[in-house]
């Protein structure tokens, strides 16, 4: 199929134009200059079978007014161009997959998990960034899936890389308490959810892509650090957090425990389930990687 991936230059784009590409697929990848020319957006609409809506300013920064102004901008600007350039087509995309993130939900401690199901919407700035970019792309036609990522892990990006370093030194640690939720997804995992979305056109509205275990960031840290055979002893208190992050802290203090209750309902398989197993890989591939 003809497949274009908005936002697509990033960690998660690469990567899923890679997977699609070996597919046989063929892919564009466009970063957010295609929002640029609302007429230039349509012409590359046309050709396509299926379309992929990731284009957001990074979250992982750090925060401030006027970033946080940002990360709503560049959201609902592109879905909206988005949705515009799709009702000018005489011949729409077969399907669009749109994207948001666990963040949307309520936060509830590890062992009180939430799913689709909960229409309850989290308070906070990440709930109420999510639940807008939803309701913007609820606008895009045809009716999009919308991919709900937990933390994304990977060998080349993403919150990982970040963690890496200092845990590499030893000085891996609780973050805050260590007790918040952490729900992640291994990327080989992310790009499989989106193979199987492309072989379920008919579905649509949200779906979770997590792994079916999440556990206490400090859980977390340990299993990463007994991956890399480091200690895991130096905390990171919620006041520094604040001075590195501003309010960007929340992305590393929000307790989300999130269960991918739909696709493992249509059967879906997830080949990285736990953390240990994830965290084998991505670091294992990075160390032979760097062999070779």
């Amino acid at each position: 199929m003809n497949i274009i991936i908005l936002g697509g230059t990033g960690f998660v784009g690469r990567h899923l134009a890679a997977g699609l590409r070996r597919d046989g697929h063929k892919v564009i990848q466009m970063g957010r200059s295609a929002y640029n020319s609302l007429d230039n957006l349509v012409e590359l609409l046309k050709p396509q079978d299926v379309v992929i809506q990731m284009a957001g300013a990074n979250i992982g920064q750090r925060w401030n007014d006027r970033y946080k102004t940002e990360l709503y901008h560049s959201r609902l600007h592109s879905t909206q161009v988005l949705a515009q350039a799709l009702d000018k087509l005489s011949t729409p995309p077969k399907q669009v997959i749109a994207t948001s993130a666990i963040g949307i939900y309520p936060q509830r401690p590890c062992g009180e998990p939430l799913d689709e199901h909960c229409t309850e919407v989290d308070d906070g700035f990440l709930g109420q960034l999510g639940q807008a970019w939803e309701q913007a792309s609820a606008t895009l036609h045809p009716s999009p899936l919308i991919m709900r990522y937990g933390v994304v892990l990977g060998k080349d990006g993403g919150a990982l890389s970040k963690m890496l370093p200092a845990f590499r030194l030893g000085l891996g640690g609780p973050v805050a308490t260590g007790e918040q939720c952490f729900s992640w997804v291994h990327i080989d995992d992310l790009v499989e959810a989106y193979r199987w979305a492309l072989q379920h056109p008919d579905v649509s509205g949200p779906i979770n892509v997590c792994a079916p275990q999440p556990l206490t960031q400090a859980e977390f840290g340990k299993t990463l650090a007994k991956v890399l055979h480091r200690p895991f002893w130096f905390p990171m208190p919620e006041k520094l957090l604040k001075l590195i992050f501003g309010e960007g802290a929340q992305v590393l203090t929000h307790s989300s425990c999130v269960l991918p209750t739909r696709l493992e309902q249509f059967g879906f398989k997830f080949r990285y389930a736990d953390a240990k197993s994830a965290l084998s890989h991505i670091l294992t591939s990075k160390i032979n990687e760097s062999r070779s």
